[in-house]
């Protein structure tokens, strides 16, 4: 990624970011949300294997987090300030893991061994 482009995308840096990404925080804080709670493990196979190998407590804490945030979507509510306030929007806990499978299988690919997993339509 060139210089200007890490600049540009940067919230220390760039105004329009920080904006963007205090918009976003506010939003997450709204529902008891977190960043990584938005990823789709239907959406790419990559996703679903790193959720896999995460521990059994991040998992369910984060379908707590999704259970908790369609119900109150539903109800037309928000999360208490109180508890808004206590909210970590951007404490990441899947894209370290999600980093790795991505590293292993592009290694795969790279040796032309098989991928570990194909989607399959049922």
């Amino acid at each position: 990624m060139s210089s200007f482009l890490k600049s540009f995308i940067d919230p220390k840096k760039n105004f329009l970011a920080r904006m963007h990404m205090k918009a976003i925080s506010t939003r997450l804080r709204r529902y008891g949300l977190r960043y990584d709670d938005l990823y789709d493990q239907y959406y790419s196979m990559d996703i679903k294997e790193a959720m896999n190998r995460l521990p059994r407590e991040v998992v369910d804490a984060r379908n707590q987090r999704l259970k908790r945030a369609m119900d109150l979507s539903m109800k037309h509510e928000y999360l208490p300030k109180d508890l808004q306030a206590m909210q970590t929007p951007f404490r990441g806990y899947l894209q370290d893991m999600l980093a790795l499978v991505e590293r292993e299988s592009k290694e795969r690919e790279a040796l032309g061994a098989l991928p570990l997993y194909q989607r399959t339509l049922p």
